[in-house]
């Protein structure tokens, strides 16, 4: 259920109580692929936590079976809305599968610190990550290739996309994007320092947790666009800041 990083035998039964979860619908089967088998009480208050992580990561990792094999590849990703967008070339493995797959599986994870616990048993990380079912869908109607288009350029940068070249009519055609409801999808997150063992708060070693943020370094343009004046929309680029999650009530949850 949920990222890699769930399943981690470092991630321990104290540690996963600070877990939460957003959960939307349910399968064919009537199962809830998405729901949190251990503390369902931590269900994330609103879809905007869903929403956040999905603008702020930049990169998503695809699921799905291949000729009978299991396979994953990275890819980069835009949100509309309810749906997700994602992008291949129209000759590659991914746009190809995908268009013909019945179900697949989209995971997202933004990292926000390694968590050092005094035993190597209850080491972990902080992170943030939904994780989105579904059967996919081929876009094929041209204003909303268009439209997915531009919105895979905007989440990268935003504004971006006003200030480049529109894409010809041949880039589009040899660019597949597929579009994935997120109608049954579920965020986690991990927050707060380490959870030891009662018995080993006392040993003498280092605990606690090193933060992780992305960090872009300064814009380094390339020989023929010395001397043009930097966009002001890469002045000081970073990502979204994180939204802060709430509890059922509609309280800040505690980090």
């Amino acid at each position: 259920m949920g990222s890699g990083l769930l399943s981690s035998p470092f991630l321990t039964t104290e540690a996963l109580t600070k877990q939460t979860a957003y959960v939307k619908n349910r399968t064919d089967r009537g199962r809830v692929r998405t729901t949190l088998r251990r503390h369902p009480e931590r269900a994330l208050a609103e879809r905007g936590d869903v929403n956040a992580i999905l603008d702020e990561a930049l990169v998503a990792h695809v699921g799905f079976i291949d000729d009978g094999a299991p396979v994953v590849i990275p890819t980069t990703y835009a949100r509309i809305g309810d749906c997700l967008y994602l992008h291949g070339a129209v000759g590659g493995r991914l746009a190809q599968t995908l268009a013909a797959a019945e179900q697949i599986c989209v995971t997202v994870t933004v990292l926000d610190g390694l968590v050092l616990a005094r035993s190597a048993f209850h080491h972990s990380m902080n992170y943030r990550s939904v994780v989105v079912f579904g059967k996919p869908r081929a876009v094929t109607d041209p204003a909303e290739k268009e439209r997915a288009f531009a919105a895979l350029v905007e989440h990268i940068v935003p504004g971006r996309s006003a200030d480049t070249r529109s894409a010809a009519q041949g880039e589009l055609s040899a660019t597949g994007v597929i579009a994935l409801d997120l109608s049954e999808c579920s965020a986690k997150s991990r927050c707060g320092p380490p959870v030891d063992a009662s018995a080993d708060v006392a040993a003498p070693y280092w605990a606690g947790v090193l933060p992780a943020r992305l960090v872009f370094g300064e814009p380094l343009p390339d020989d023929r666009a010395q001397g043009m004046p930097l966009p002001p929309y890469l002045r000081g680029y970073e990502r979204p800041a994180p939204r802060t999650a709430t509890t059922p009530d509609g309280a800040p949850r505690k980090r």
